[in-house]
């Protein structure tokens, strides 16, 4: 089958939910521009800063959501059920699931002061509900800091060609800032000067690749992680406008070149599909349901999202309705990254083996050992090759490696506005409410995870993303049921989505605790039981809020926003 045609219909579908369904889901959230956004009420010059133009947050929250989970977890889907049930769960989860997931935690946060989901949770599920789930988040945010500082390292220290472009960006968004906000030059001139010097920078690292004077590439990961980490904690306490804003533009100004390209390349190339449709039900990797749906994750759904919405983003929103093109439009454009993904590893590359005297592009032993992402810049780099000739696949790479780097620093901003929330004013420990005391905490603690056993925690972060997406879910159904508005667009995802994450929780516990050798995790398992005992209970919890207003009616607060 051709490529081309199956690239188009995936399109044509999300670009539809977005035109129509968006519009829909806007009406029964029910935007209001007269609300003042907290960016706008709260403007402190460092968190809450509202963004020019909404097109610059919608790099910030496109380049802090897309990372690279949106990639590796289709092309893991695609080399184990097929690229068929893996293109309409991105599909049918984004357009129904994930944007509609997005948009409602960026809207409740709007409506809660810019505050994370955990504080919507107290206010309609009770404070102990927001303990635990708070709890939950602040260790997966934790974890995925730690998680992205590593891989991030690891990719400078294998792939020197990228220094340059990752850290050059930090100073070409710097002297962008200064060009928008203090300068006050127009919006794309800026863009457009800031994308001519970031590409300037990935052609300079092909020639100039940096490598470190150590003895081993395991002290090069080290070293290389640590400085990660220290520039994380730097730029999640500095001023928005100063590095974030300017520079999660230009990120996103890389993929949607990236992106361009690619597609572009499809079009002119328009290779057959070469990997199989559909695969098997069940595989090493397990059932195609519940697994596909967690492996697949931010292509379609990922609780992260509510995370990032409800941290950075809800903070520096100028009306409430932008809310719609950067909550909604911006999973949408993500999905369309997993299609891109998708065709790449399935009709760049070959399938088990390829035609005489071609070398080095077949699927299976491109990703083999886990290199996912190597094998989608192989993919895209096939896709691009009339345009970029050798180049594409470090340009595929590069575009990957910015969004790393961009949910890193995201992410550790992230951490410390919970860690305020969290442990300082719910809590009430006091030093916490400090945000370089907060920002030390997630840095030490993220550090002793990438430098030490973080893969052995891993393997469950799937589900446990999936787990949050469920849990915001519920949350949004009960928010919109107390102020008498539908929900049944976000109740029907919720239940799907809360019986498919337990099921991959209670199959993979099982598959853990009964596994041989190495592969036993007791740990795993055990972290897989409290994770299905938190779905419960919160789960319960909403219940019982349901029942509450159905008892009681709505709260007179409630109804009034």
């Amino acid at each position: 089958m051709n490529s081309l045609f199956v690239a188009g219909i995936a399109v044509f579908l999300l670009s539809l939910g977005y035109v129509f369904y968006s519009r829909k889901v806007k009406e029964w959230i029910g935007l209001d521009d007269s609300q003042i956004t907290p960016a706008v009420e709260l403007n402190d010059g460092v968190d809450y800063v509202p963004a020019r133009h909404w097109s610059i947050l919608f790099g910030h929250h496109f380049a802090s959501i897309a990372g690279a989970a949106p990639i590796i977890g289709p092309v893991i889907a695609c080399l184990y059920w097929g690229w068929l049930p893996a293109l309409i769960w991105i599909v049918v989860g984004g357009v129904l699931f994930g944007a509609v997931h997005d948009f409602i935690a960026l809207v409740m946060s709007l409506r809660h002061q810019g505050k994370s989901i955990t504080t919507v949770t107290e206010s309609v599920m009770g404070k102990t509900s927001k303990i635990l789930f708070g709890t939950f988040a602040l260790l997966a945010l934790i974890l995925v800091v730690a998680v992205f500082a590593a891989i991030a390292g690891k990719t400078l220290a294998t792939t020197p060609e990228v220094v340059i472009p990752t850290f050059g960006l930090i100073l070409v968004a710097l002297v962008v800032g200064f060009l928008m906000y203090r300068v006050q030059l127009p919006v794309l001139l800026c863009s457009i000067m800031g994308v001519l010097l970031l590409f300037g920078l990935i052609v300079a690292g092909y020639y100039l690749p940096v490598e470190l004077p150590v003895e081993n590439a395991e002290n090069a990961v080290k070293i290389w992680t640590v400085i990660l980490l220290i520039y994380g904690m730097v730029a999640s306490v500095t001023p928005v406008t100063l590095l974030l804003q300017p520079r999660d533009h230009l990120a996103g100004a890389v993929l949607y070149f990236g992106m361009f390209f690619g597609f572009l390349g499809l079009i002119i190339a328009r290779p057959q599909m070469q990997a199989p449709a559909y695969i098997s039900f069940g595989t090493s990797k397990g059932w195609m349901w519940p697994m596909l749906f967690v492996t697949v994750a931010c292509g379609a759904l990922s609780g992260f999202h509510s995370l990032v919405a409800s941290g950075t983003t809800s903070k520096q929103v100028k009306r409430m309705s932008d809310a719609r093109p950067i909550g909604y439009g911006a999973m949408i454009l993500e999905s369309v990254l997993a299609v891109l993904a998708v065709i790449a590893v399935t009709a760049g590359l070959y399938w088990k083996s390829a035609p005489e005297g071609i070398e080095g592009l077949v699927f299976q032993d491109v990703s083999a050992g886990g290199n996912f992402i190597k094998a989608f810049g192989t993919g895209y780099g096939q896709l691009t090759k009339v345009f970029f000739g050798t180049l594409g696949s470090l340009i595929g790479i590069t575009m990957l490696k910015t969004f790393i780097m961009t949910t890193l620093d995201s992410a550790t901003r992230i951490t410390r506005y919970l860690c305020n929330e969290l442990l300082g004013e719910t809590l009430g420990i006091t030093p916490l409410k400090n945000k370089y005391v907060a920002v030390a905490l997630v840095g030490i603690s993220s550090g002793a995870l990438a430098l030490g056993n973080w893969k052995a925690i891993w393997p469950v972060f799937g589900a446990a993303n999936q787990l949050v997406a469920s849990l915001v879910l519920i949350v949004a159904s009960v928010y919109l049921l107390m102020r008498k508005r539908n929900c049944l667009f976000t109740a029907v995802p919720a239940c799907i989505m809360l019986v498919t994450t337990v099921a991959a929780l209670i199959y993979q516990a099982y598959g853990f605790a009964t596994a041989e050798g190495s592969q036993r995790s007791i740990l795993l398992a055990v972290v897989s039981v409290i994770l299905v005992l938190l779905a419960i209970f919160l789960a319960y919890a909403a219940l019982v809020a349901v029942a509450g207003v159905r008892k009681n009616g709505a709260p007179q607060e409630a109804t009034s926003k």
